[in-house]
């Protein structure tokens, strides 16, 4: 693939990452609520929802989706309202993702974390116009499609899952600041409300 390509494709791409979205929110309410090591298994959820969907909309399933919507708007709406459920849960300081008092700990799975990122990467209709509007113009049709295919999806993940570290560690960092004071009843609060928006979100996006 052209480095002059690469050139611009990164940075592009590491702007729109960074950028605060869905799954950016979701990786520091996980850092805040489980810390970052624990979060590496929603992160793997996210990378593969976020390469199925470049995939995907290279090769244009997104428009079969366009074309009958309505399971997919379907499992947007579940997705979005378990989202939210699980941050009213942690609101109130109950559930599996909810921070405790006590130095237990927490009783989400693995899997549970990994489809909850997956779901939301999955999910995220924004994600698909991301997509289809962005790799098209970094496709040589003179080149074979699934080398530069291949390279893209690598470069992608590659910034996602940097992008999500940076908010997982900014959310165990604000973890840290309030348990100095013990508040774990705010952290409760602030953790399930960035989660009832992220499912809010999802939902309506």
């Amino acid at each position: 693939m052209n480095l002059s390509v690469l050139s611009v494709f990164i940075p592009t791409f590491f702007f729109v990452s960074i950028t605060p979205g869905m799954c950016m929110t979701l990786a520091m309410t996980m850092g805040m609520t489980i810390g970052v090591r624990r979060a590496l298994w929603m992160m793997l959820g996210e990378l593969c929802g976020v390469g199925l969907v470049a995939a995907a909309s290279a090769v244009g399933v997104a428009a079969l989706l366009l074309n009958y919507p309505d399971a997919f708007v379907i499992f947007k709406y579940v997705g979005g309202a378990y989202l939210t459920y699980i941050g009213v849960q942690m609101w109130r300081s109950k559930g599996k993702m909810a921070i405790q008092s006590s130095s237990e700990e927490q009783g989400a799975t693995r899997f549970e974390l990994a489809s909850q990122g997956f779901v939301t990467a999955i999910a995220n209709p924004k994600g698909w116009a991301f997509f289809v509007a962005l790799l098209p113009p970094f496709i040589s049709a003179d080149l074979p499609l699934f080398s530069q295919l291949s390279i893209l999806i690598i470069i992608i993940l590659s910034i996602e899952f940097i992008c999500l570290l940076i908010y997982a560690a900014g959310g165990r960092t604000l973890r840290t600041l309030l348990q100095q004071n013990g508040n774990v009843k705010l952290m409760n609060r602030i953790a399930g409300t960035l989660m009832c928006g992220v499912g809010i979100w999802l939902a309506l996006g």
